[in-house]
């Protein structure tokens, strides 16, 4: 009788405590996120994304983990944008005129010659100003965490030296889709197309375009010498790197794991500005070593009075001009 009563009693306490351990388990279970962007794993933004993911992982005591892929192995900007609205990837890494076009105020960040120098950069985004412009995302499932940089752009090609605006008509430039951008090199008379970072190598080898414009630590983490001849620190426009979630998968995340995400955000912005400070003398070393012909001093003047204004207006007609006084009030 004792043996009938107890097989149940066990069988019973047994699927409890199965149960139970089950649960505690998945309760233990680290949130799990996939971090993505689109350029080599050589480059400051890939650097980065690991110290961020490792920062978290230590402050959350292993409860958030994050994985980096990097060179667009989840899809080139356009489709990273879309996967983290969707929720397909939930971090992603990108170039601001890639996320514009879902909130057109964050344009005036690659207004050109809008900013003289990067401290200058930092204080916008850094503040009430850059907080601001990150909210503009959340009508769109994002939630902006913080602004990295692709830092200031400089324009190289196959053709010919650039020294100042006259030089530059008539090539074919691979730009971002940023209409400052777009209308910046249409002013200049030269020829923009407009398209993702992961094309852009090709088009240049194929000689679909003449040119592009980066930053020299960009161009050398992903080999642009291989493809182009002249260099031309012209330094035309200050690009951020917009990290970005999906809204509500950061939304479903703990009060505490959202705070150290947003903290280890900000916090990676400057380790990655530092990388950039660092690498940028270095690259133009390297970068003539491998053959690129580079004019450190071009007639940046001649390309500033043909640009400037126009951009800004354009931006003024579209956006009113609110966001770029809160900016211009921030300079010394």
């Amino acid at each position: 009788m004792h043996k009938t009563l107890f097989r149940p009693l066990a069988s019973g306490l047994l699927s409890v405590f199965l149960a139970f351990g089950a649960t505690s388990a998945s309760a233990q279970a680290p949130v799990k996120l996939r971090f993505s962007h689109t350029v080599p794993e050589s480059d400051s933004q890939h650097k980065a994304a690991l110290e961020f993911s490792k920062r978290v992982k230590e402050r959350t005591q292993g409860a958030v983990e994050i994985q980096v892929f990097a060179n667009s192995q989840l899809g080139n900007d356009v489709t990273l944008v879309t996967g983290v609205r969707s929720g397909t990837i939930d971090i992603g890494a990108t170039g601001n005129p890639f996320v514009t076009g879902l909130a057109p105020k964050l344009n005036v960040l690659d207004l050109p010659y809008q900013f003289a120098d990067a401290q200058q950069a930092y204080r916008t985004l850094d503040g009430a100003v850059g907080r601001g412009l990150l909210d503009e995302l959340g009508a769109h499932q994002i939630k902006g965490l913080a602004f990295w940089e692709i830092g200031f752009r400089s324009l190289a090609n196959n053709k010919r030296p650039i020294n100042g605006a006259d030089d530059i008509k008539g090539l074919k430039i691979r730009t971002t889709p940023n209409p400052s951008h777009l209308k910046a090199f249409q002013l200049l008379g030269a020829n923009p197309q407009p398209m993702p970072f992961a094309e852009v190598f090709g088009a240049l080898e194929s000689g679909a375009v003449d040119g592009q414009e980066n930053p020299p630590t960009l161009m050398l983490s992903s080999k642009m010498y291989e493809v182009q001849k002249y260099l031309s620190l012209t330094r035309h426009a200050y690009t951020p790197l917009v990290v970005i979630m999906n809204k509500a998968r950061f939304e479903a995340l703990k009060p505490e794991f959202q705070k150290v995400i947003l903290e280890e955000a900000a916090t990676a912005a400057g380790f990655q500005r530092k990388l950039n400070a660092e690498g940028e003398k270095d690259a133009l070393v390297q970068l003539r070593a491998k053959g690129m012909k580079i004019n450190e001093t071009p007639d940046i003047d001649s390309i500033r009075k043909i640009v400037k204004d126009g951009t800004r207006k354009l931006y003024v007609e579209k956006n009113g001009d609110a966001v770029l006084k809160a900016m211009d009030a921030l300079q010394p």
